[in-house]
C-alpha cells in the first residue's frame, strides 16, 4: 500500500499553519516574541540579498524535514524573484550535501565496528 504524503493544498497547508501559531502564540507569547527577534534578526543582513538567504533557507528547510519551513521559504524566495530553475540548483546543494553527510556518518559507523566489544 502506498501512501501520498503531498500536500494538495500549500495555501490551506499555511493558512492553517498561521492559526496554529497565533493559538500557540498565546500560549507561550515570550517564546513567538523570541522565535520573532530571531527570525528579524536573520533577515538582517549586509552581505546577502534576501533570495540568496531564501535559498540558504530552502536547503536547511528541506534537510530538517520542515513543511511549514519550506511553504514560508518558497513563499519568500518567490517574493524575491527566485526562479524554480534557481530553486532546483539551491534544493540540489541540500541532496548533495545530505549525501556527503550520510557518507561521513558511515565512516563512524565504520569506526564504531571496528572499536565495538573492545574496551
Amino acid at each position: 500500500m502506498t501512501t501520498d504524503t503531498r500536500i494538495e493544498d500549500w495555501d490551506s497547508y499555511s493558512a492553517a499553519l498561521r492559526e496554529r501559531g497565533k493559538e500557540f502564540s498565546q500560549l507561550h507569547p515570550e517564546l513567538i516574541k523570541g522565535f520573532g527577534a530571531l527570525s528579524r534578526g536573520a533577515a538582517t543582513t549586509q552581505h546577502l540579498d534576501a533570495k540568496t538567504r531564501e535559498f540558504i533557507a530552502l536547503a536547511v528547510a528541506v534537510t530538517t524535514r520542515c513543511e511549514g519551513c519550506i511553504d514560508a521559504h518558497v513563499r519568500k524566495a518567490k517574493a524575491a524573484g527566485a526562479t524554480k530553475a534557481e530553486i532546483a540548483e539551491a534544493l540540489g546543494v541540500a541532496v548533495a550535501l545530505n549525501a556527503g553527510a550520510a557518507l561521513t556518518y558511515s565512516f563512524h559507523a565504520l569506526d564504531a565496528m571496528d572499536g565495538a566489544g573492545q574496551g
